[in-house]
């Protein structure tokens, strides 16, 4: 309204001026006339100041936030006053503007929690209006058009990050309303504009290069404080608790009992029974309606799915995570033992010195034996009960890592899939987004357990009213390490995998994320669809880690250039890299070129398989081979060389004297290219294995290379079928393996040419020998040939 009056477009007031009532209740009591205030918070204003009075029915005030301030209409509690430049407390001077004493003619806006209306005579008030959220879905759809189709200003880290291109965010856009017009519980809770905003912010998390040190428990601290920041949930009382506060301790509960017993629609007496929990007084009842009137419907809603009518759901399902999590990290679960052993402690610790003082004196006085044993049980009293809460911590450390090891949960979606799936919906033609999963899954409660513990989510929770000190914070990570040391060693199936690293990376605590991955010696995410932030989490906490680790497979990942540069840091670390089946071309040569010319790199063994590098990614390539010391073993199978391909490699491969394999199969190179390739193999001083086979060679082709791969001693060995001679080749499980593997993305039909060429080989090898045991071999390989061909023909019918 502001801005909309600065550019002329409320054109009834001449004037306006906007106060915090947050800002005037800072004041104190401290007298200033409403001159003085205008002056000390608009300094430009100073000029206009005579003119407020003449204004009229043109000066508009807008008092944002009433509930901060204590008003009293009464004319004992606050006097008349008409004079602007009268020094009066600042509630007085609000108090008079409202009776339309003091510039009567003047217009007031006033906004405020439902609970607050009260404070002001109804006789006072001219018009009323209560802001739900979206009446028209329309604006609905405008705001997240308006919202999700700004270029994406963050980059990732180690600015590697690009924008997301217009047509993946129109894509967003389009999937996002679709889900809104079939999930009717998502559409109900962005009927809240805060929570408009919180899918939004999300969706960037998801889906735009993310800002270093952002995390998705930050985003969802960030949407509280910008909800709830410094907000008391009774100005008038006198304990000054926070919304927030009280908010964690109800609505924590019930989340937290829903994550226990794995539900997530509550009954009338489920709400009712945290909330009420432990109310005994007049102004807990008073705090109670205050909460229930302005902040409830906040996170709870009514399910509106059919057949659950009556029952209650948080606003937005990941909302329930968080709070049990951060119901747990504020220590507000306590077992009775616990309360009682807390205050029992405490008593203790109070009168433990003077009765132990007087208990030595009177030892020494005094023959009794059993002094000394008494002095002693009061001084391990408040031990025993520490120990309790320790117990107590590790007890909930274990919930939250067997939370993240639950083996019914090891083949679903990461939980950031899981994220992006709840509020786009999925593709294709699986279940309604309103019916219920079989099983509720809660694989975001651990991870904002983590993220709540780091120091930045503290910091702002500290804000809100919800401090967690730094010893408790301490002793949680502590619990939480002993458990994920001994649950966090075994293999994990790669999205699982993907939850342990996302889980370290909202912890935002390099130290404990390198004590505990210490172990891991393995990275295998294949299949996991590497999305940019995916990406930034697997860097940022396995980046900056010392040992080496054995393997990294990211296979069909779905990995682009930019995906590669982020994560060059994991990369230097890994002995061996499979980067098979992710659709890289020759632009994300330049990255592996850069990799393979790093001072510390470490790759022995690098897969490129089903790739379309071509060659003119191969030709970058080279230039990083050429200068790498490192690289042993090669794979270039089905990668789209060509002739051209294998020619270039063939008069550059001397350039690197590490290589000793190199697989070049399935690349539709001819007999010329496959020949030169294969003498200048021959001539390498290291290369030992040379893969040609699937090519589209000739029967004389394929006969002079077997003939050149045993002319002579020494020189790499040359596979181009399964038989060498009359006997089987001992190669033949690799090459019919790798046929297995690719069987589904392979072109079938050409697949099948190649298979009943070796088949046609096997036969006549077999025709050829009268060795007993070589025919038998031959007819076992034949077998599995068979089987293939039977294995596509089936597949492709």
């Amino acid at each position: 309204m502001v801005l909309d009056w600065c550019y002329g477009r409320l054109p009834a007031f001449e004037l306006l001026i906007p106060f915090s009532c947050e800002d005037l209740s800072s004041l104190g009591p401290a007298p200033a006339s409403l001159c003085q205030l205008v002056a000390q918070r608009y300094t430009p204003l100073k000029e206009v100041l005579p003119l407020m009075a003449a204004a009229g029915s043109h000066l508009l005030f807008v008092l944002h936030g009433l509930e901060h301030l204590n008003l009293d209409f009464r004319l004992a509690g606050t006097g008349l006053c008409s004079d602007p430049e009268e020094p009066q407390e600042p509630a007085a001077i609000i108090v008079n503007l409202l009776r339309k004493y003091m510039l009567p003619q003047a217009s007031i806006l006033v906004t405020t929690r439902p609970s607050a209306i009260g404070r002001i005579p109804s006789k006072y008030v001219g018009r009323y209006g209560e802001i739900c959220g979206f009446s028209d879905t329309n604006l609905q759809k405008l705001y997240f058009q308006l919202r999700l189709n700004q270029p994406y200003c963050g980059y990732a880290v180690g600015g590697s990050g690009v924008s997301a291109t217009p047509a993946q965010r129109d894509h967003l856009v389009q999937m996002l309303s679709r889900n809104l017009e079939g999930h009717h519980q998502i559409a109900a809770a962005c009927f809240l504009p805060s929570y408009c905003w919180l899918v939004c912010a999300t969706l960037h998390f998801l889906h735009a290069p993310t800002p270093a040190g952002q995390t998705l428990t930050s985003i969802y601290t960030s949407f509280l404080r910008l909800n709830f920041s410094g907000e008391t949930l009774d100005s008038t009382d006198p304990s000054n608790l926070s919304l927030m506060a009280y908010a964690a301790r109800t609505m924590g509960k019930l989340a937290y009992e829903g994550v226990s017993s794995r539900k997530t629609y509550f009954s009338e007496e489920d709400v009712c029974g945290c909330l009420e929990a432990g109310i005994r007084t007049e102004e807990e009842f008073q705090l109670l309606h205050i909460f229930r009137r302005d902040a409830l419907r906040f996170f709870l809603a009514p399910c509106v799915e059919p057949g659950r009518a009556g029952t209650f759901v948080f606003t937005v399902p990941a909302m329930q995570e968080y709070l049990a999590a951060l119901y747990i990290v504020l220590g507000l679960r306590k077992t009775t033992l616990q309360k009682v052993g807390k205050e029992v402690a405490e008593l203790v610790g109070r009168v433990g010195e003077d009765v132990s003082l007087v208990l030595g004196i009177m030892a020494k006085l005094l023959p009794l034996r059993a002094l000394p044993l008494l002095f002693n049980l009061i001084k391990v009293v408040p031990r025993v009960f520490g120990r309790m809460v320790g117990k107590s911590r590790e007890a909930v450390a274990q919930a939250m890592v067997l939370e993240m090891f639950r083996e019914e949960d090891y083949y679903n979606d990461d939980v950031l899939d899981q994220m992006g799936a709840s509020i786009l919906g999925v593709e294709g033609p699986r279940r309604h987004p309103d019916e219920p999963p079989e099983d509720e899954v809660f694989e975001l409660f651990p991870m904002f357990m983590g993220g709540l513990l780091s120091a930045h989510n503290r910091a702002v929770l500290a804000q809100l009213g919800c401090p967690i000190k730094n010893l408790d914070a301490l002793e949680n990570a502590q619990a939480i390490k002993k458990k994920l040391g001994k649950l966090g060693r075994q293999v994990l199936p790669p999205s699982e995998l993907l939850d342990h690293l996302f889980f370290h990376y909202e912890f935002q605590n390099q130290r404990f994320s390198a004590e505990v991955l210490s172990s891991l010696r393995q990275l295998n995410l294949a299949g996991v669809r590497m999305t940019p932030v995916k990406c930034t989490v697997v860097a940022a906490v396995l980046g900056s880690g010392r040992h080496a680790l054995d393997e990294v497979n990211l296979a069909s990942c779905q990995l682009d250039p930019a995906g590669l540069r982020t994560l060059l840091p994991v990369f230097l670390r890994a002995r061996k890299l499979g980067l098979q089946l992710n659709s890289l071309g020759p632009e994300a040569c330049k990255d592996l070129r850069d990799l393979l010319l790093h001072d510390q790199c470490q790759i022995t063994t690098l897969r490129l398989s089903n790739n379309p590098l071509t060659a003119a990614g191969v030709a970058v390539l080279m230039e990083g081979l050429a200068g790498n010391t490192s690289v042993t073993h090669l794979s270039l199978l089905h990668t789209g060389l060509g002739d051209e391909g294998l020619e270039l490699l063939a008069a550059q491969l001397d350039r690197n004297r590490q290589l000793q394999e190199l697989n070049v199969a399935y690349n539709g190179a001819g007999d010329t290219a496959a020949l030169a390739l294969a003498r200048a193999a021959r001539e390498h001083p290291s290369l030992e294995l040379l893969h040609l086979y699937f090519n589209e060679l000739s029967s004389e082709g394929r006969q002079v290379l077997r003939d050149l791969g045993g002319a002579a001693e020494g020189g790499a060995r040359v596979v181009v079928s399964l038989t060498e001679g009359t006997a089987v080749s001992e190669y033949w499980s690799v090459i019919l393996s790798e046929v297995q593997r690719n069987l589904n993305s392979w072109d079938r039909a050409r697949v099948q040419r190649h298979l009943e060429l070796l088949l046609r080989d096997l036969e006549d090898s077999r025709g050829a020998t009268l060795n007993p045991w070589r025919k038998a071999q031959l007819l076992r390989v034949e077998g599995e040939v068979r089987a293939l061909l039977e294995q596509l023909g089936s597949s492709g019918s």
